[in-house]
């Protein structure tokens, strides 16, 4: 199978070893453990072998079921197979996304169905999916599935596919043991935690002392050396998260902040931004450590130092992602002291005397309140606000249209001038809501 067209899409020319490793194992008769770090490219590293696995003829049930932690991680993974552009169709279900919406797609069931073990129970028990035709089953960070305590639901949906052919397990850093559940045979384990060198050597690691009893301080001032250009700051609890995103509002510095007290649609938006670059700045938990679609941040700050050795895994592999450079940041207060597990000695960062802001976004968004379901589509959007919001091309950036809504970047001089030329008009011939996401 020749896979040229497809990797052109992601401008790749040629797979990394994991991803050629997983597409020789995954089409042979047996099933698949992979483990590999964040940011090698597991998605496509899954999602390309079991092209051979689907009958194009076959378009009366679900053949692929891929189960994950997380909605976030469900709808990448959506994304990454369109992108694909192949003839298959993909869907996804999470909590969170309409149910009637779901149970309407389920009534043309996609070749590739993703999503998070609560809701495909859903709809197994419903009787909205059927699984008679699922041969390949892919558990995506089985190990986070578990700690998210999704086993039961897991074990569920694993009896109900009373005819697979192969499972495939994916995660981030080794597995101590797999439940009987899972069902594996004959398994080959595809271990790239050590032999990913590349990852592991563009990886700088600096840590920062604290002078004085201020770590919030300290973290605007790093913010300012650095200028804060694509960047996460991680914490271990919700309220350090709120704490630092209400200094920065208050010096008015563009940010997002992220973790699981958001409501979902809050937290989607947020990574809508971060990935458009209305935001460049993420100060987050260690829910966004994994399983999400963040490109090319190029610096981690450990705002709270990571309890174990996992996480501090985890929250790195958010930067130096596919050979790039990046670099994790130890931030230590008096009582801190760099984590035992850290094998390496970080290099000394020194904080200046005065602050100096981040510059601000170049990009802002959009918010148009319809979408695909509404038969919205990209070019509908590019289409007025080339026309009629007077945009020059280079002013106009990513764009994302989910279901019922669509979320544009615009060049932050220009929206409020875009916002008023666009205002009475029409899409679709229907007056639409649009505004400045806030």
């Amino acid at each position: 199978m020749n896979y040229t067209s497809i990797l052109s899409h992601f401008n790749i020319t040629e797979l990394n070893e994991m991803q050629k490793a997983t597409l020789e194992a995954i089409p042979k008769p047996n099933d698949v453990v992979l483990i590999s770090p964040t940011g090698s490219g597991k998605t496509l590293g899954f999602l390309l072998p079991i092209l051979q696995l689907l009958e194009i003829d076959k378009t009366n049930n679900v053949q692929v079921l891929i189960l994950v932690p997380s909605r976030e991680l469900a709808i990448q993974i959506e994304q990454v197979f369109k992108q694909m552009g192949t003839a298959f169709k993909i869907n996804c279900c999470y909590g969170g996304h309409s149910v009637r919406i779901e149970e309407n797609n389920l009534q043309h069931p996609p070749a590739v169905l993703v999503g998070t073990p609560g809701r495909i129970a859903h709809h197994l028990r419903r009787k909205n999916l059927i699984v008679d035709d699922v041969r390949t089953l892919i558990l995506d960070e089985f190990d986070k599935s578990l700690e998210f305590g999704f086993k039961d639901e897991m074990e569920y949906i694993i009896s109900q596919c009373n005819h697979l052919k192969k499972r495939v397990l994916t995660s981030a850093t080794a597995l101590k043991e797999i439940p009987d559940f899972v069902g594996l045979k004959h398994s080959v384990e595809l271990n790239y935690t050590t032999e990913h060198k590349d990852l592991k050597s563009s990886l700088i690691l600096k840590s920062v002392r604290v002078e004085g009893d201020d770590k919030l301080e300290a973290l605007m001032l790093l913010l300012g050396k650095i200028n804060a250009k694509s960047t996460i700051v991680f914490c271990n609890h919700r309220d350090a998260v709120n704490r630092i995103s209400e200094q920065l509002t208050l010096y008015k510095v563009d940010h997002g902040f992220y973790h699981g007290g958001l409501e979902q649609i809050d937290r989607e938006k947020t990574l809508i931004k971060l990935r458009n670059g209305s935001i460049n700045l993420l100060i987050t938990t260690d829910l966004a450590a994994r399983g999400l679609d963040i490109p090319e941040i190029e610096a981690v700050i450990h705002y709270q130092l990571p309890t174990t050795e996992d996480t501090m895994i985890h929250r790195n592999g958010r930067t130096a992602r596919m050979n790039a450079n990046g670099t994790a940041y130890f931030l230590l207060d008096i009582g801190d002291h760099l984590p035992k597990f850290l094998n390496a000695v970080p290099e000394e960062e020194s904080l200046p005397k005065k602050l100096i802001l981040p510059a601000p976004c170049e990009w802002k968004t959009l918010y148009i309140a319809a979408g695909k379901k509404d038969k919205i589509n990209k070019m509908d959007i590019v289409g007025m606000l080339l026309q009629k919001g007077q945009l020059q091309k280079d002013e106009l950036g990513k764009i994302e249209v989910l279901d019922h809504s669509a979320y544009v970047a615009v060049k932050a001089n220009k929206i409020i001038k875009t916002l008023q030329l666009i205002k009475d008009e029409k899409i679709k011939n229907r007056k639409i809501k649009m505004e400045v996401s806030s």
